[in-house]
């Protein structure tokens, strides 16, 4: 084991306060959003013949698990890279998650989607961005990226947590507008659960 370590580290009180302090601040976070913003992306969302997500590391992850919650409500929605993705195209929507908003691979895809006709949505700390520049709604994230430290950072929590833990929050919370709007519930949506498990 690597030198250095506190001693009494690992006892867990606190870990429970840490964990209560990354609570309120993603309390604070999720209050600061433009609620308009998310208004936007739910209503394009409940129009869009296809949906397809995409991001880069833990934010592609929070996307992936916001096409799994679309597809339970019915919609055909898609991660970008996967083998079973189709193509996108006009009437489509495709929405990115990045935190400084200047991702390379995902500036490329949000190109790609526009010069197809696709409609392109963000989920960003950086509005003022490349891809906010490119995108037809913007929903700002008011956290870190991950990297911004020091003076620049926002919350206790390292790199891009507090953008990663607030965007997964975000897209469950436009998953109950959804369901709102298409009238539907959890049972039904287990209906559409993977089986083969």
């Amino acid at each position: 084991m690597e030198s250095g370590i506190k001693t009494g580290f690992g006892k867990g009180s606190g870990i429970a306060a840490r964990a209560g302090g990354i609570v309120n601040e993603l309390g604070r976070t999720l209050s600061a959003m433009n609620a308009e913003d998310l208004g936007k992306l739910a209503g394009r969302l409940l129009e869009a013949e296809q949906i397809f997500v995409a991001g880069a590391g833990r934010s592609g992850l929070m996307m992936r698990a916001f096409a799994m919650r679309l597809m339970h409500l019915g919609m055909r929605a898609y991660v970008v890279g996967e083998t079973v993705t189709p193509g996108i195209g006009s009437g489509d929507l495709l929405i990115v998650a990045s935190g400084s908003g200047e991702t390379r691979t995902v500036v490329a895809m949000a190109e790609k989607a526009k010069k197809l006709g696709a409609a392109v949505a963000l989920l960003t700390v950086t509005p003022d961005s490349t891809l906010g520049r490119l995108a037809d709604i913007v929903a700002t994230i008011p956290a870190s990226a991950k990297e911004q430290t020091g003076e620049g950072a926002v919350g206790v929590q390292p790199m891009g947590s507090l953008f990663e833990q607030t965007l997964l929050i975000a897209c469950d919370a436009i998953v109950l507008e959804a369901m709102d709007a298409l009238n539907t519930d959890a049972s039904i949506m287990f209906g559409r659960h993977a089986n083969l498990e």
